[in-house]
């Protein structure tokens, strides 16, 4: 079990009492961990306090604000590939399968797409795997930790982490063109209209690269889709 992978995964889930109790641990962990840079373990361990000692119920309204109501910092990364076309739910009944077939079954209301629960799987992968995919997918995780640097958000240390357990450099275009997108404003229901009339970016400069198991989970996005519907928190 990659443990930091687990912490990450739980630092972008939505703030319960729970995670809060654990915030301490989970600070221990990412503390002690030489994969991630100094810079990046000082950010971190600020966005681990701010997550103990925050009210629970203004930490759970930004969370809903940044991730839930904003397409641009969706955590469901296939909303960065396919956007909502059909693909999109073709990709994710793929990716359950992936789960499956790694002995893992996603004990949530979570679509499978959702960053918490890949970074879930990726815990119990090999360290190769996990690397791999997360290096294959490091244009979008730069493009959110940017965007979450933009609204000063201490979010984005959770995606410096994830860039530096990476170890590569993601392509600067992809970037790029990710950031070329309005960032969307929930409060702005016209902001929002237009962000979600862009048409959907690639995943990744080289879908053939990495090891054999990571091309097969993103080999599914261009499968024919079945068709499966977000969680919405605001209901």
């Amino acid at each position: 079990m990659d443990r930091t992978l687990k912490a990450l995964s739980l630092i972008l889930s939505y703030p319960t009492p729970e995670l809060r109790q654990a915030m301490p641990d989970i600070a221990d962990v990412l503390a002690g961990d030489r994969r991630l840079s100094p810079d990046v373990k000082t950010a971190l361990d600020a966005l681990c306090l701010g997550l103990a000692r925050g009210d629970l119920y203004d930490l759970q309204e930004s969370y809903v604000m940044l991730f839930d109501r904003s397409r641009t910092l969706s955590l469901n990364l296939f909303e960065h590939v396919h956007g909502e076309s059909r693909d999109r739910g073709g990709a994710m009944v793929s990716l359950i399968e992936t789960y499956r077939e790694g002995g893992f079954e996603p004990a949530t209301s979570e679509l499978p797409d959702h960053l918490p629960v890949l970074l879930e799987f990726l815990a119990t992968r090999p360290s190769r795997e996990a690397r791999d995919t997360l290096a294959d997918a490091a244009h979008i995780l730069d493009a959110l930790g940017a965007r979450l640097g933009r609204r000063d958000s201490g979010y984005a240390a959770a995606f410096a982490a994830l860039s530096d357990l990476a170890g590569t450099t993601a392509d600067a275009d992809a970037v790029a063109a990710m950031l070329a997108q309005p960032d969307d404003d929930p409060s702005d229901l016209e902001a929002l209209d237009a962000v979600w009339e862009e048409t959907e970016v690639t995943f990744g400069p080289d879908p053939n690269a990495g090891c054999p198991q990571v091309r097969d989970m993103l080999a599914v996005m261009d499968r024919p889709a079945a068709t499966l519907k977000p969680l919405d928190r605001s209901a």
